[in-house]
């Protein structure tokens, strides 16, 4: 990908320019609303975070550490947007402006974020802000916009992709979390702990790099490339180092064998990775790793845990989920498109034939694919 930084190094982004304001000073003689948008560069603009922690569903993706991740690893431009009524804040919206030589430019709410709603500020105007979208959006000349919640649009507008997700409540204290766990997670995790397991909490380089390697054969295993290494290198940069998330690692006689990435932002947690090396599955560390990340979440003051998305065919991966006393709702994404001036309907099933050939490919060709594939994915 053109721009594309290496890993660690830091993409040099333009300050971004003001959107115009649709007649704002003649609407504002009429006595009409006055809206304005500004689009935002959170690398420069030190005050997004500020205006961010002022909403309660902020979370890490929300986060100016997320986009040093994006840009940093993938070069994507940011173009966050901050709208505002009357001179209040209506709503922030994170953009990042997503660019190759395969693709059109479209803008991503956010990338490799499972989800990622646009904070709003108001129980009204949120058709304000997606008429505002869709004019950022042919001024920049995007393909599409997509916004990864269904949250400001009218409830019959059609889902572009639909997931499952999963969120538990994490108030309810450690013995009410411990039984609504189901009775095969139970099970499992006390024949971890009765293996001998040795679990910790890191942050290091050195816990990613075991992460990354446990990563790598389990994505073989399913059948998809893994993401490039520089990826995992500045979200520990970014998001672990400064106590933004943190690694569960379990080890079995000093050998790494599962892994478990959380992120955190204020209240709101999320589960985003885990690996583990399929030869030991029989000891349940994965179900260890997901243990301690719980009770670490909670014991620190967390309220809420988000799994992460689920594609609605992955039943195993659903009943997994379920199977910690979770909450399943729905995730549907939007898609506007540009040149129609509607919103999509649902894309073609995606091919899954791609998944034998990857789990055929040597870990280092992987690890090239994943390389060169992800900076055109988001």
């Amino acid at each position: 990908m053109a721009g594309q930084a290496r890993a660690g190094a830091s993409v040099p982004v333009a300050p971004l320019r003001s959107v115009p304001r649709l007649d704002e000073e003649k609407t504002a003689q009429r006595g009409g609303p006055s809206l304005s948008a500004s689009l935002m560069n959170p690398l420069v603009d030190r005050e997004w975070d500020d205006a961010i922690s002022a909403h309660p569903d902020a979370t890490i993706f929300h986060s100016t550490a997320w986009a040093r991740v994006l840009v940093d690893t993938y070069g994507h431009r940011p173009c966050y947007v901050q709208i505002s009524l009357n001179g209040g804040l209506l709503a922030l919206v994170p953009m990042m402006e997503v660019q190759s030589v395969l693709t059109r430019s479209r803008g991503i709410c956010l990338p490799f974020s499972d989800y990622c709603a646009p904070l709003t500020f108001s129980g009204f105007g949120h058709e304000l802000v997606t008429q505002k979208l869709q004019q950022i959006a042919h001024e920049r000349c995007w393909s599409y916009f997509e916004l990864r919640s269904h949250s400001i649009v009218p409830v019959n507008t059609p889902a572009s992709e639909s997931y499952c997700g999963h969120f538990l409540d994490l108030r309810i204290g450690p013995e009410a979390l411990i039984s609504n766990f189901s009775s095969s997670v139970k099970r499992a995790v006390r024949k971890a702990q009765r293996s001998g397991l040795n679990v910790s909490i890191q942050s290091s380089p050195d816990a990613m790099a075991q992460f990354y390697e446990l990563h790598v054969r389990t994505r073989r295993r399913h059948g998809v490339p893994p993401q490039p290494r520089s990826f995992f290198i500045n979200i520990q940069r970014h998001l672990l180092n400064p106590g933004f998330g943190f690694i569960v690692l379990v080890e079995c006689q000093k050998d790494p064998i599962a892994a478990a990435i959380f992120f955190r932002l204020g209240r709101h947690a999320i589960y985003k990775f885990g690996a583990s090396d399929e030869r030991l599955q029989e000891l349940r560390a994965n179900n260890l790793a997901m243990f301690e990340g719980i009770r670490y979440l909670a014991e620190g003051g967390a309220e809420t845990l988000h799994f992460g998305r689920t594609d609605k065919e992955n039943e195993g991966l659903r009943r997994f989920k379920l199977s910690w006393g979770a909450t399943e709702e729905t995730l549907d994404y939007v898609r506007f498109d540009t040149s129609s001036g509607a919103w999509k309907h649902p894309r073609d099933s995606r091919s899954t034939s791609h998944r034998r050939i990857f789990r055929a490919l040597p870990a280092s060709l992987n690890r090239l694919a994943g390389a060169m594939i992800y900076p055109h994915l988001d």
